[in-house]
């Protein structure tokens, strides 16, 4: 137990350090900057894979190390990172749907702005996190119970199982309340002011930014989003 302590205390601030510095490196660089957002452009899915499997990852990291005073590495990590990265698949989509319904709705007078940009941007935000946002939040802490749940070893694992051991209540108060109308809604309308291309980078970005902001509430127990 000290051995895989010692481990994880080495591996995961390396870990959060070369993500970071890699994805700085690739943007800060003219020509590797060209490099990714052509293959952003060509291949939006396996980038939004890589981009939130690891960038996510490091904001739980470093989300622990925050409320816990250490370094330590989720159970199941590869699983987390795993899912994570097909949620940015699903967020490289979503992007794209709500960014263009948007615009064609304020095209169309449904909404206000005409062809305000900061408008549309923030009627996205808006729409999107109000929608999209709970349900993928929802999913989320659905799929890292039933990790949590498998890796601790308890038999007869269900849905029902999975979901009753979830606290909805602290979810709808905090998640729901607080972070979208305090964090998301403004985080995510910048985000849209955005070149298309580098939209999903700063959404992955903003999983480590959130981490650190939910590490300074968390108390007694470990709260997602």
């Amino acid at each position: 137990m000290k051995a895989e302590k010692k481990s994880a205390t080495f591996i995961a601030p390396v870990f959060c350090i070369s993500v970071i510095l890699f994805f700085a490196v690739i943007l800060l660089n003219p020509t590797t900057r060209d490099i990714f957002v052509k293959c952003t452009v060509s291949h939006p899915y396996i980038l939004g894979f890589i981009k939130f499997g690891l960038l996510a990852t490091t904001g739980e990291l470093l989300a622990r190390r925050l409320s816990s005073g250490t370094w330590s590495i989720p159970v199941g990590v590869l699983a987390r990172a795993i899912i994570w990265g097909v949620l940015g698949m699903a967020i490289t989509l979503v992007f794209k749907v709500y960014g263009g319904g948007i615009k064609s709705a304020m095209g169309l007078g449904y909404l206000p702005g005409g062809e305000s940009v900061f408008l549309k941007a923030l009627f996205t935000s808006v729409i999107m996190n109000i929608s999209f946002a709970p349900v993928m939040m929802a999913f989320h802490r659905i799929t890292d119970t039933w990790i949590d749940m498998r890796y601790k070893k308890e038999s007869n694992i269900t849905l029902s199982s999975i979901v009753t051991s979830i606290d909805w209540a602290g979810f709808v108060d905090f998640t729901i309340l607080k972070t979208i109308p305090l964090f998301w809604i403004p985080a995510h309308t910048i985000t849209f002011l955005l070149p298309g291309e580098y939209q999903i980078m700063m959404a992955a970005f903003l999983s480590i930014a959130l981490g650190a902001i939910l590490a300074s509430t968390a108390k007694q127990k470990r709260i997602k989003y």
